[in-house]
């Protein structure tokens, strides 16, 4: 298949996750599998839920094509799948039963074992100039960075648009950073993702007519933290880039874990206390609140990813760079602090 042929898979991608994500919402509709308001929503109305199945579909296929024409190789990419297809697996089974926390962390265990020994193991990173190759403190690193990254794209899908928005905007941002130097393969591929989250946010626009559960929040989180040692190990981006693409996402689910842990509150259950929920109920919109983490990632967060990228910035600085602003910002929305009432 021909470049030009390559780039046409993008466009697939949205209208098959369209179509998809219109398909699951009549199904999970006759199947009763609804999101029902309580103290701890942020919506107010009954709504499907489930619209990540159509992500993960869409963007899995991509995946295996995108293996087959060698944009990846055999052993990443069925690495990729298979890890991708546990956590998805793990998160629909968790919309219709609730699974227990010990179960779901032992399915993310598993499939960050599978990647990792699918990519060969774990990348050295360097921290400002100390250079860590200890393999068993970068295989423990990773397996926190991709269980915590999973987590929190789960933390933050709590009003309508925001978890899709920032999935795209990361991932066109990567994509728009590995262009630049020439890996178009692996851009496109990216932006096959974008394509697949794009045609759900169609129908996860505020107000939404369908929620990604968590089939689809913590297969975002898993597959954007695994893309980010994936090209690290390929040596196409700078891992810190992802990070800091991620900045939003990860200051604030950070900052307000870290506030609920001082108060001990049990961490694991459902609450509307992120700085992005008592935006969107201050503001009294979720569409404001999702445009604007569009724009801080793009206007903010891509240009300081683009200096590290090409090597004008260290990485964990421009970590810090980017984190301080947005953890003012988590503070001032009072991240970590409890709401009274819905919105």
């Amino acid at each position: 298949m021909s470049m030009s042929m390559f780039w046409l898979l993008v466009p697939v991608a949205f209208f098959a996750s369209f179509a998809a994500t219109g398909a699951v919402r009549r199904f999970a509709i006759e199947r009763n599998i609804l999101d029902i308001p309580n103290a701890r929503s942020s919506h107010t109305v009954v709504v499907p839920r489930g619209g990540g199945l159509a992500i993960v579909a869409v963007f899995l296929t991509c995946l295996l094509i995108s293996t087959l024409l060698n944009v990846l190789t055999v052993r990443i990419g069925v690495g990729l799948f298979g890890a991708g297809l546990v956590i998805a697996v793990t998160g629909f089974v968790d919309d219709r039963i609730d699974l227990p926390v010990s179960v779901r962390i032992l399915t993310h265990l598993s499939a960050t074992m599978l990647l990792l020994l699918a990519l060969g193991g774990a990348p050295e990173i360097a921290f400002n100039g100390l250079q860590i190759d200890n393999l068993w403190i970068l295989t423990t690193l990773a397996t926190l960075y991709l269980i915590w990254m999973l987590n929190l794209f789960n933390f933050m899908d709590g009003i309508d648009g925001i978890a899709a928005i920032e999935a795209i905007t990361v991932s066109v941002g990567a994509a728009f950073l590995l262009w630049l130097p020439g890996n178009t393969d692996f851009a496109i591929f990216l932006l096959m993702l974008a394509a697949a989250v794009l045609g759900f946010l169609i129908w996860n626009w505020p107000p939404a007519h369908i929620f990604m559960g968590d089939t689809g929040s913590a297969f975002l989180g898993f597959i954007l933290a695994a893309l980010s040692i994936t090209t690290e190990v390929l040596g196409v981006l700078d891992f810190w880039v992802w990070p800091i693409l991620l900045g939003v996402f990860a200051v604030d689910a950070t900052v307000t874990l870290l506030r609920r842990l001082l108060r001990r509150e049990r961490v694991f259950e459902a609450h509307r206390s992120h700085a992005y929920q008592h935006a969107a109920q201050q503001f009294g919109s979720h569409k404001r609140v999702s445009v604007v983490v569009g724009v801080i990632n793009l206007l903010w967060l891509l240009p300081i990813a683009a200096m590290v990228a090409s090597d004008r910035l260290a990485g964990f600085s421009g970590v810090c760079i980017a984190y301080l602003p947005l953890a003012i910002l988590a503070l001032v929305f009072k991240a970590g602090v409890h709401q009274n009432s819905a919105h």
